[in-house]
């Protein structure tokens, strides 16, 4: 694991300090209204909610919405695990493949439980010195529980 971890995990679960990351860093993130709802080394739960902002001609989210709070879940999982490590550790989304399944409205919970994965592959990177790519899933579900989306990212890590 990452020894800067907690570093990492105490900004994103402050509410005031996760909401300054999303305005300097993820603005878009920022005003859609993405939230981080649950997060630790193993999982990341990330919560948007049909608004204003976030809305669509349809009377649903965005699938731009969306994909930025899947990505964000399987994002802060691997960013957890690269932030101020030696040797720096690039990464990036190289593939993404995504199934609507239903209409999201209301409250959706997108869900991404890779870290163990992703801390094993970017630990891989590092000590063999090549890149390394890992597929993450994240799934969307509405307060029924239903599925609304699954998001398959393939992330690239590299040792700089």
């Amino acid at each position: 694991m990452n020894p800067h971890f907690t570093s990492f995990s105490n900004k994103i679960n402050s509410p005031i300090l996760f909401k300054f990351f999303l305005a300097t860093k993820l603005p878009a993130a920022f005003f859609a209204g993405l939230r981080i709802h649950y997060f630790d080394a193993d999982k990341c739960v990330v919560r948007i909610r049909y608004s204003w902002f976030s809305m669509n001609p349809f009377k649903s989210i965005y699938f731009a919405v969306e994909a930025m709070a899947a990505e964000m879940c399987s994002g802060m999982l691997a960013f957890s695990q690269v932030y101020k490590r030696t040797p720096k550790v690039s990464m990036l989304v190289v593939k993404m493949d995504v199934s609507f399944i239903k209409k999201a409205t209301g409250i959706i919970l997108f869900t991404c439980e890779d870290g163990k994965a992703i801390q094993n592959t970017i630990n891989d990177a590092i000590s063999s010195g090549e890149g390394k790519t890992l597929v993450s899933k994240s799934i969307g579900r509405n307060q029924k529980n239903e599925i609304v989306a699954e998001f398959n990212f393939t992330w690239s890590f590299k040792a700089k």
